[in-house]
C-alpha cells in the first residue's frame, strides 16, 4: 500500500545523516563525558559540539543550552525553576488558552500549589493579541510563557511585541519554540527571549532529547538534583547519542531552512486550497498566511475527525485530529474551542503537517481521496442529512 505520512508536528523520522552521526557514540565513543579518560573526553567533546550547534541555530551562546530529555521537561523546568527561584519577582504568571498540555498543565500545577495564572484569550486565527497580554499584566507579574507556534492549527505568534510588552512590565518570558526550532528562523538575542524550549524530534533528529536556552543572567534551577551535570542544571549522564544526533539536526535544518520553507510553504497552499474547493462546508483553522511552513488544518462540517483518520489511514495516509479519545468520550480540542469553534465543528477537525519528502504527488492524492472520505462519512451523519449541503 501507498504510505504519505503527513503528521510532522507530531514526530518526524530520524534523517540517515542524523542516524550515522549517531552510531559510534553508541558502539565505540561511548565513555561518560564527566569521566578524564579518552572515552570521557570524546565524549564531552562531541557533546560541546552538539551544544555549538544548537545555540548557532537560534543566535544564542552555547553556555546558555542545557540538554533535557524533549520540550515537556524544558517547559516544565523553565516555567517551574523560574517561578520558584524568583519569589520576590512576584507570583503571577501569564499564558495563553492554546498552549501545548506541557505548559498549560505546568501552568495549572503552579496554580494549585499557591501562584496567580491568567489564561489569555486568542482571536480567531488562534493570535494573542498584544493589548490583551498588556491589560493582563499586574506588577507582580513574574514570568509570561507564550508558544511561539500552535501545534494544532500552526499560527506563529507576534513574538516581538509579547517579549517587549513582558519585559516593559519587568516579568521575564518564556516560548515554547517546540513547532518552529529549526523551520523558521529565531533569534532569540534579537526578539528578547529569556527562556526557549526545543525537542530533537520535531526536526528530524531523534526523540528522548531536547534543549531548554536561558538567557545568561535568568535565575531558574534545576528539576533534578545529584550531580553537577549541565553546569548544574540537570543532574543525570547526558543522552550522548541523542545530544548528538540533536545537534546534527539542528546544523541540517539551518543549512535547509530557506529553501525547505518555501517548498513546504507551496506545497501546504497548495493542499489546503485544493480542499477548500472540492470539499463543501470546510472550516480553515489557524491563521492563513503567518503559519509553520506546510501545517494545514481543517474542519469538516458533520463529521468526525477519528473518523476521518480511520479512513485516510485505510489509504495509507497519515494524519491527526485535533480530537482525543479519552475514557471512551470523544473530547474536542481546547484549540479549537479557544479560537471559537462550537463543538460540533471542532468534532470534525483535520491536520496534516508536510515534511521534507513530501512531493507534489503526496498532495495531489490526498486532494483524490479525501474529498471521497469526507462524501461517504456524511452521507452516513444525520447531522449532513439535515443541515448540509447537497
Amino acid at each position: 500500500m501507498r504510505e504519505i505520512y503527513m503528521d510532522h508536528s507530531a514526530t518526524t523520522p530520524v534523517d540517515t545523516t542524523v542516524f550515522d552521526a549517531m552510531i559510534p557514540y553508541y558502539s565505540y565513543d561511548y565513555g561518560n563525558p564527566s569521566s578524564v579518560h579518552a572515552k570521557g573526553r570524546s565524549a564531552r567533546r562531541a557533546l560541546e559540539k552538539s551544544r555549538e550547534q544548537i545555540a548557532a541555530l537560534i543566535g544564542a551562546n552555547p553556555r546558555e543550552v542545557f540538554f533535557t530529555s524533549g520540550g515537556t521537561e524544558a517547559d516544565n523546568q523553565a516555567i517551574i525553576s523560574y517561578m520558584l527561584s524568583n519569589p520576590k519577582r512576584g507570583k503571577h504568571l501569564i499564558s495563553s488558552a492554546i498552549e501545548h498540555h506541557a505548559v498549560l498543565d505546568t501552568c495549572l500545577y503552579l496554580e494549585k500549589s499557591g501562584f496567580d495564572l491568567t489564561v489569555l484569550p486568542v482571536d480567531e486565527l488562534g493570535r494573542v493579541e498584544p493589548e490583551s497580554l498588556k491589560a493582563a499584566i499586574r506588577p507582580d507579574t513574574a514570568l509570561v510563557t507564550i508558544m511561539h507556534a500552535n501545534n494544532e492549527i500552526g499560527t506563529i505568534q507576534p513574538l516581538k511585541e509579547l517579549v517587549d510588552i513582558a519585559h516593559q512590565a519587568g516579568a521575564a518570558f518564556h516560548t515554547d519554540a517546540v513547532q518552529t526550532f529549526g523551520k523558521v528562523p529565531i533569534d532569540v538575542k534579537s526578539i528578547g527571549i529569556d527562556m526557549l524550549s526545543a525537542s530533537s524530534h520535531k526536526l528530524y533528529g531523534p526523540k528522548g532529547v531536547g534543549c531548554l536556552y536561558i538567557k545568561k543572567g535568568i535565575k531558574t534551577g534545576s528539576l533534578f538534583h545529584g550531580g553537577p551535570q549541565e553546569n548544574k542544571m540537570r543532574a543525570g549522564t547526558e543522552n550522548i547519542p541523542g545530544i548528538v544526533g540533536f545537534g546534527k539536526a539542528a546544523e541540517l535544518a539551518g543549512q535547509r531552512m530557506d529553501e525547505l520553507s518555501r517548498r513546504l510553504t507551496a506545497l501546504g497552499s497548495r493542499l489546503r486550497e485544493g480542499l477548500l474547493q472540492s470539499i463543501p462546508d470546510t472550516i480553515p483553522t489557524g491563521d492563513p498566511d503567518n503559519r509553520v511552513p506546510g501545517s494545514v488544518s481543517v474542519c469538516f462540517r458533520f463529521v468526525e475527525g477519528e473518523s476521518i483518520l480511520l479512513m485516510l489511514d485505510s489509504y495509507g495516509i497519515m494524519g491527526s485530529s485535533g480530537s482525543a479519545c479519552t475514557s471512551g468520550a470523544l473530547d474536542p480540542s481546547h484549540v479549537l474551542l479557544a479560537i471559537g469553534l462550537p463543538h460540533e465543528i471542532a468534532h470534525g477537525s483535520l491536520r496534516l503537517t508536510l515534511g521534507k519528502d513530501n512531493t507534489e504527488d503526496d498532495v495531489d492524492y490526498v486532494l483524490e481521496v479525501l474529498p471521497k472520505i469526507i462524501g461517504n462519512l456524511r452521507k452516513m451523519s444525520p447531522l449532513y442529512s439535515k443541515g448540509g449541503s447537497n
